[in-house]
């Protein structure tokens, strides 16, 4: 079991609820369908989480947060989901929440179906 978030490039929704739609709506587009090559913006976001820790699949000592690997297999189009281990998820999607908003992507707690920043 893991900790999921969910990041996507475009305008930021106005609550909560309407974050969850617009996340369910992406994640059937993108991730239930044919999957998609990532988009720039999204690559971009993988590389920087991935200069902070390692990829699951690079990791000999067990430090990386990722629940499965490589992390860019998580992402289609403008749209990535993607697990941490419980053990690191504080941390870890606090750093991804804010590297999201500051490349200016939307991020969205599933466990908790909100918004974060």
């Amino acid at each position: 079991m893991s900790y999921d978030l969910a990041v996507w490039e475009g305008e930021r929704p106005a609550d909560d609820k309407v974050a969850g739609r617009v996340f369910n709506d992406l994640y059937d587009r993108y991730l239930d369908g044919e999957p998609e090559p990532s988009s720039e913006r999204i690559k971009a976001y993988v590389t920087t989480l991935l200069e902070r820790w390692c990829d699951i699949t690079a990791d000999e000592e067990e430090t990386s947060p990722w629940s499965v690997g490589p992390l860019i297999d998580s992402a289609s189009g403008p749209l990535i989901y993607f697990g941490m281990s419980w053990s690191m998820a504080e941390e870890a999607s606090a750093y991804a929440a804010t590297l999201a908003a500051s490349m200016g992507l939307v991020c969205f707690d599933v466990q908790l179906d909100r918004l974060r920043s």
